[in-house]
């Protein structure tokens, strides 16, 4: 698997590195540092400067040690990138250019107002084209949580990104929430029969889901522990049974959404990272050479 480490030199984004080790199999990772000179004006020229000099001095400082890092935590020490200019603009355009597997990131897990001003690892996560990590804090990295909703995309998508993790001897839940019938019409008057059988199709399609997760973990010689059901609003359900369970890591798929629908509505693995402090992987099928 190859994999995009982004640091600032940051003990969060190194405490991300070791979260996704507990999870790495066979991984390489790339490393990029951007020192950002964007918030200068444009009338300031700092090329070949002392500026210049030392910014590259400290990128190359944060390189070295994230590749001592990397290889403490018995990874693969891949390419290193420093760039100039806008972060998120270079790790975008990393990506793009060498289609990785998964990007990890940490976060510092801002709330309220804070997250709308935008962050980072958000503005990755919003505009990028592939998988990502994002992790808040250090955890024991052996309880993971697969979230499955009513699109077959995406279920799928996780499906086919699992085999690249390392689940043995993890504790694995999975869980699928369906939205609570009485909440999808406006009109209360809708025949009862009819709300009761939408329940029993939904009961049928997530057992059904559940079914083909769990027989496509036992082929990987993998077991879960427990599966579950849910009904109500999706993000919350998930966010409360993963703190029931003590989860340490969020497997989450994602269905394509332009920036607008994105802005207005979210998505549930959007709100599922921006209410948690677990660790959160937001499976997104690799669309880099489309």
């Amino acid at each position: 698997m190859k994999i995009l480490f982004c640091t600032d030199g940051s003990k969060i984004s190194f405490n991300a590195l070791e979260s996704f080790s507990h999870w790495a199999k066979d991984a390489v990772v790339d490393t990029i540092c951007v020192i950002d000179w964007s918030f200068l004006p444009e009338e300031v020229n700092i090329e070949n400067t002392g500026f210049a000099t030392s910014c590259a001095g400290i990128a190359d400082n944060i390189l070295n040690s994230a590749e001592d890092e990397i290889s403490r935590l018995g990874l693969a020490v891949g390419e290193r990138i420093k760039h100039c200019g806008g972060v998120v603009d270079a790790i975008i355009e990393q990506i793009k250019r060498n289609c990785y597997d998964l990007v990890v990131m940490g976060s510092h897990g801002k709330k309220g107002i804070q997250k709308w001003l935008g962050s980072v690892s958000r503005e990755i996560v919003d505009n990028n084209i592939t998988s990502s990590f994002i992790s808040q804090k250090p955890n024991q990295g052996k309880r993971l949580l697969i979230t499955i909703d009513g699109y077959h995309i995406a279920a799928t998508d996780i499906e086919a990104f699992l085999p690249s993790l390392n689940l043995i001897d993890k504790e694995i839940y999975v869980c699928m929430v369906n939205e609570d019938p009485n909440f999808l019409f406006l009109e209360g008057n809708i025949d009862s029969n009819w709300l009761i059988q939408i329940e029993k199709n939904q009961e049928q399609y997530a057992a059904k889901r559940l079914s083909k997760m769990r027989e496509s973990l036992n082929s990987q010689g993998v077991s879960i522990v427990e599966s579950a059901i849910l009904v109500g609003i999706p993000a919350k359900e998930i966010l409360k049974y993963a703190k029931s369970k003590n989860i340490d890591l969020i497997v989450t798929g994602t269905k394509s959404k332009n920036k607008i629908d994105s802005f207005l509505t979210g998505s549930v693995s959007r709100r599922v990272l921006e209410n948690t402090d677990t660790d959160v992987l937001i499976i997104r099928k690799d669309n880099c050479t489309e």
